[in-house]
């Protein structure tokens, strides 16, 4: 009898499981997905697009990039974002200079992969502070984490500000 293949753990996962920070794993693209498959997708794992936050690198014009964490639904405030990051200015990493910086491409960038690997000072949404869980990539297109927000910011020495518009 074979034996059942295991998806390998991302990076990100493997940190969480040394720092013993509780997550679930989900296969999940919210991107690729019609509006009725992202419903039908949300409902059968319980979740809310709201709940699904995307990790965004920005350019201080002080500072090394600094890195914000908010909801698939709302938009970064780049003055919040630069205020709470000791900048004056901030802009969007362009994409060509996104991989090079970060270590992930476009729509796999996530916290813990970034504070593990290039140590950028990370900034989660007020709105996750006392929330029970949210998602955020796992490191590979597809794949994310539902993590508890105030377990991953202690992890990583993250504050909670607001980000948004």
């Amino acid at each position: 009898m074979a034996k059942k293949k295991k998806d390998k753990k991302t990076l990100p996962e493997q940190v969480l499981d040394k720092h013993q920070v509780p997550y679930e794993s989900l296969a999940i693209n919210a991107l690729d997905l019609t509006e009725e498959e992202k419903a039908a997708k949300f409902q059968e794992l319980g979740i809310q697009e709201s709940d699904i936050y995307k990790t965004l690198a920005a350019k201080g014009d002080k500072t090394v990039p600094v890195v914000a964490v908010v909801p698939l639904t709302e938009r970064l405030d780049m003055k919040k974002l630069a205020a709470v990051s000791g900048n004056k200015k901030v802009h969007m990493l362009p994409m060509k200079e996104l991989e090079k910086t970060t270590g992930y491409v476009h729509g796999a960038n996530n916290p813990v992969g970034i504070w593990q690997n290039k140590h950028f000072p990370i900034f989660f949404d007020q709105s996750a502070k006392d929330a029970a869980y949210f998602l955020v990539s796992a490191g590979e297109l597809g794949r994310s984490d539902k993590v508890n927000p105030a377990d991953l910011a202690k992890m990583i020495g993250s504050s909670f500000a607001e980000l948004t518009e």
